[in-house]
Parts: C-alpha cells; sequence; structure tokens
C-alpha cells in the first residue's frame, strides 16, 4: 500500500532551519509536492550547521529536507516576491518563518499571498509569536526552552542548568504545524476557503510543559529537578548496575511490588514509608538509595532478563547509534537508504506500510528552472533571471 493522501496538493516552503523544514518534510512525506524556497547563493543556513554530512549539507539539513524540490530565490529582489507570489497562486500551502510585520512589509503578507487564492492554507511558524512583548524577537530552539522553563526541570538540582539534548521545541512546533496544515486542508475541502495559521516555538515550549506549568499555576511551587526521575511517581528513573544503566518506570503499587520482588527485596514493598505511591515521593531518597544498592550488585542483563520476566517497565540507557542499530529499529523498519545514506521514515504506518521519504534532499537550486517552466516562465525568461541573480538554476554543490 502507498499512503499519498496529499497528493496532488502543492506546498511552498519558504523556511529555514529545523522547524519549518521538518513540518514540511512530513507533508512530503504524506505525498505533498514540497518546493523549497532559499537564497539563491547561501541557501537554507542549516546547510552550513554543523560539518557536512552529505555533498551540500549538515546532517540537519539532511535529516529536516528529503522529499523536496529546491527553488534558488532572492525574496529581497522585486522580481523575486513577483514569482513568490505566481507560485503561491498555484498553491495550497505557504510555510514562512519571518517574524511579525516582516512578511507584510516585503510584500508577501497573507493577504498579499491570499489574494489571488483565498483556497490558499498561510502558515507562519514564528518565535514567540504574533503579538505580545517578545513578538519582535529572534527564537531559536534552546532559547524557547530556557524562557519556557524547560531547563528549570531539566538535569540536576544544584548543578547548572541544561537543555533537552534533542530539538524538541522545533520538531514539535513542526508536528503542530504540519498537523494544523492538515486540519485548514480538510477545513476547506468543506468550505472551499484556506485560512491564516499562527505557531510559535514559544507555544510549543509553553505545551510541552503541561503539568508543570498548571502545578506552578495552581501551587505556586516551582518544580524541581531530579535528573533522570519524574517528579510524581517513584521509582521511575535511571540506576546504575555493574556494567550499565538501565531506566525503572515502576508506575503504580502493583509494579513496585513486582519490582521489589525481582530484585529480591520484597520487604521494601511492605515497609509503611514505601508503601503507596505518595509515600514513596515523600520518601523519594530513602527509596532511591536501597535499590541503587541493589542494582549496582549485578549486570544489566541480568536485572533485564528478571525484570522483563517480573513484568516490570524496564529500558537500558543506549547510545544513539545502539538504538538505531538495535533489532526493534530493524523490525519497523522506520530506517531506510536514501541516496545511499541511512535515514528515519516516518514513525507511522499505514496498511501496515512505513511512511517514508521519496527522495533525497535537493541540491541547492537543483529544480529552478523545473519549477518556474511549471509556473509559465519560459527557457529564455529563467536564463534572463539567473543572469540577473533573481534565482540559481540548479548550481548548487552535487549531494
Amino acid at each position: 500500500m502507498t499512503f499519498l493522501p496529499l497528493a496532488g496538493v502543492r506546498v511552498i516552503d519558504v523556511s529555514s532551519s529545523l522547524a519549518g523544514p521538518y513540518c514540511t518534510q512530513i507533508l512530503g512525506a504524506l505525498g505533498a509536492d514540497v518546493v523549497k524556497v532559499e537564497h539563491p547563493r547561501r541557501g537554507d543556513e542549516a546547510r552550513a550547521w554543523g560539518p557536512e554530512f552529505a555533498a551540500g549539507g549538515s546532517v540537519l539539513f539532511f535529516a529536516a529536507n528529503a522529499g523536496k524540490r529546491s527553488l534558488g530565490l532572492d525574496l529581497s529582489s522585486p522580481r523575486g516576491r513577483a514569482i513568490l507570489l505566481r507560485l503561491a497562486a498555484g498553491a495550497d500551502v505557504l510555510v514562512q518563518p519571518l517574524r511579525p510585520g516582516t512578511a507584510e512589509r516585503l510584500g508577501i503578507g497573507p493577504d498579499d499571498v491570499r489574494a489571488a487564492s483565498e483556497r490558499l492554507v498561510y502558515c507562519s511558524i514564528g518565535a514567540f509569536g504574533r503579538t505580545g512583548p517578545l513578538a519582535h524577537l529572534p527564537g531559536y530552539d534552546p532559547l524557547m526552552q530556557a524562557y519556557a522553563g524547560i531547563m528549570s526541570v531539566t538535569g540536576e538540582e544544584g548543578r547548572p542548568h541544561v537543555r533537552v539534548g534533542a530539538s524538541v521545541v522545533d520538531l514539535g512546533t513542526a508536528t503542530w504545524a504540519a498537523l494544523a496544515i492538515l486540519a485548514a486542508l480538510l477545513e476547506r475541502g468543506r468550505t472551499g476557503k484556506g485560512c491564516v495559521l499562527d505557531l510559535s516555538l514559544y507555544e510549543t515550549a509553553l505545551a510541552l510543559m503541561s503539568y508543570h506549568v498548571v502545578d506552578a499555576v495552581g501551587t505556586g511551587a516551582q518544580p524541581s529537578r531530579h535528573g533522570s526521575a519524574f517528579p510524581l511517581i517513584v521509582p521511575y528513573q535511571a540506576f546504575a548496575t555493574a556494567d550499565g544503566e538501565l531506566m525503572v518506570a515502576a508506575a503504580n503499587d502493583r509494579l513496585f511490588a513486582a519490582l521489589c520482588a525481582a530484585l529480591d527485596r520484597p520487604q521494601l514493598a511492605q515497609d509503611a514509608r514505601f508503601a503507596t505511591n505518595p509515600l514513596r515521593v515523600l520518601h523519594r531518597d530513602e527509596l532511591a538509595r536501597e535499590l541503587a544498592d541493589r542494582f549496582a550488585a549485578e549486570p544489566s542483563e541480568t536485572w533485564l532478563a528478571r525484570l522483563h520476566g517480573a513484568g516490570v517497565p524496564v529500558a537500558p540507557v543506549q547510545t544513539t547509534g545502539e538504538a538505531a542499530r538495535h533489532e526493534q529499529t530493524a523490525a519497523l523498519g522506520i530506517m531506510h537508504d536514501l541516496d545511499g545514506r541511512q535515514a528515519l521514515g516516518l514513525p507511522l504506518a499505514a496498511g501496515g506500510d512505513r511512511v517514508l521519504h521519496r527522495s533525497a534532499p535537493p541540491r541547492l537550486g537543483e529544480h529552478t528552472a523545473e519549477v518556474l517552466a511549471e509556473a509559465g516562465y519560459s527557457e529564455e525568461e529563467i536564463a534572463e533571471l539567473a543572469a540577473d541573480g533573481v534565482v540559481s538554476a540548479g548550481h548548487g554543490p552535487a549531494r
């Protein structure tokens, strides 16, 4: 089964970095024709984020731009903006990352772009949102982790604050944007009209804090940092073994009793201090010491076998490479070859088939002539635009 529900949908992607590109990569894997608009000479700034992974871009660029066509286009030029408006008139979705007011000043704001087609879904992915005292500021994932309090609950007490290792704010915003676009297209099917969508990294970061925000507002208490542990459930943390680390999630009284039995410490489940989860939270440190001493006595494989046998949720703390090479990852088929390199498909399957990317990330300007020809530009006009630096016509570095 080929699952391409967005086949026939044209997406104009003016975004860069990670959030916008990852959003449109999702849409591309679902069948959309995604045209990535990049500066004709520099390209997406993410191409230079880190050492070159594949010719033409960093690993971050490679991981967020599969299944797209690249159009090198100078949006600072009036002729470049005119091209964008012409393309948008025949598109279904436009995604842009500009700060509030910038797109309007350039003449590519929602009113300008949707003037030619009220069916267009116009999606803005910003830093802090369209309104408020911070709306004019730029923003990146770690800034949002700092602003929204994510760093305040990450790491260990008494140590410097740290960011979450994965770009959870960027990737979360991308997922919300893709969801919003799908919802807008569904609504358009009923009304015949598109709409304007506004998302921001800051709002996603706040949403990721969820119960932390509700608790802080409701009680006035600042959530503390617990390292690998979870503030509301005990034991729910990593323990060092004789040769590694295991993450244990005994999320209720039954699982706690099973854990104690598997560790040959059944008396802990009978201890009045640890009889219920609220009591275990209250006596977190005492219980953690008891468990840590026991886990340290045997290697990880021994404990994995025992805990799995007892039905206690447990996982080894793996490296990224170990996770990528794990037999479970292979069984799911989520890793696949993309132009000679391994890539991650979408974390979903339809009809039993994995949703994979259909092509490798493009070279800078690789599809400029193709996209412009589809929009009605002649070969002579395209050559003139390229000569004047308004577009780049496929002269980006080879993949």
